[in-house]
């Protein structure tokens, strides 16, 4: 189908993006890499009135260290997290997410904002920037303001996001030496979306877990933080029994929709066993 007309913007600025969007409100719809808004616009599941093009706007590009923080910017293609030498040193968890997107078209033109701020618990960074316990910096006429990664979900492609605001980029704290990290993702075939997914960042100190966060993908209406998963592993050591545990609780935490890549019982049952090899992989990786 041929979506219905609509007026096209490009602004160049931050300020001139959330000048149109305050203008016009509701009727505005952002576009970023374009790979869910397009789509929906064909379907006539969206008819937005002004498109907001953000691929002009440079302040919401790149990828630097600042502050003590890695900040990467909502227009950052995913192809530039997977080439980023800063992120393969500090967060390495963000490159994993980004090769496990999509296919080569896809991560060129895709973004990590737009897959960030559209609010689909089937996408994948949304998981990962709360293992990650990362902020967002969101920017609207009224200026900047941050909502931890965790609180940003309310529900099925609904955010923390206000009339007129944009996701002007991530914050994310460094990993400390020895931090250990995995993503992994159950699909069909590559390209799909995830049927399950578990991310995992990962400390230990004495033998034991100092430090565990846990996020799923796909397994409820938003990314599900697996805080019971968390706690069934923190101060204890990894051991096949703890990380069985762990899986259980992840598990309890999931209410995934049913789809053509599973029901509930078979979507579950994978978010627990992603969150066991995650773990694992995390475990290798605390060195």
């Amino acid at each position: 189908m041929i979506p219905p007309a609509f007026d096209y913007h490009a602004p160049k600025t931050l300020p001139e993006a959330a000048k149109l969007l305050a203008n016009y409100g509701d009727a505005a719809k952002i576009i970023a890499g374009g790979h869910s808004l397009l789509p929906l616009m064909k379907l006539r599941l969206a008819e937005p009135a002004h498109l907001v093009d953000l691929n002009r706007v440079n302040d919401l590009k790149g990828i630097r260290e600042e502050g003590g923080l890695i900040c990467v910017g909502a227009m950052t293609a995913e192809n530039d997290i997977i080439g980023s030498v800063l992120l393969q040193r500090k967060v390495p968890l963000l490159p994993e997410v980004a090769r496990q997107i999509g296919d080569p078209q896809v991560r060129n033109r895709g973004t990590i904002g737009g897959d960030l701020a559209h609010g689909d618990p089937a996408n994948d960074h949304p998981a990962a920037a709360i293992a990650l316990d990362a902020t967002f910096v969101l920017y609207g006429a009224k200026g900047e303001r941050t909502v931890p990664a965790a609180s940003f979900y309310l529900g099925i492609f609904a955010t923390a996001l206000e009339p007129g605001e944009l996701l002007k980029e991530v914050r994310i704290k460094p990993f400390a030496a020895g931090t250990g990290h995995a993503y992994c993702k159950l699909k069909r075939k590559t390209g799909d979306w995830a049927t399950a997914a578990a991310a995992v960042v990962l400390q230990i100190s004495g033998g034991k877990a100092s430090s565990v966060r846990i996020a799923l993908t796909n397994a409820g209406p938003t990314p599900v933080h697996a805080k019971d998963a968390e706690a069934a592993l923190l101060d204890k050591p990894i051991t096949e029994q703890t990380i069985a545990a762990a899986a259980q609780a992840a598990m309890k935490a999931c209410d995934p929709s049913e789809d053509l890549r599973g029901d509930r019982a078979y979507k579950v049952a994978m978010a627990g066993e992603m969150t066991k090899r995650a773990i694992r992989l995390a475990l290798s990786r605390c060195n």
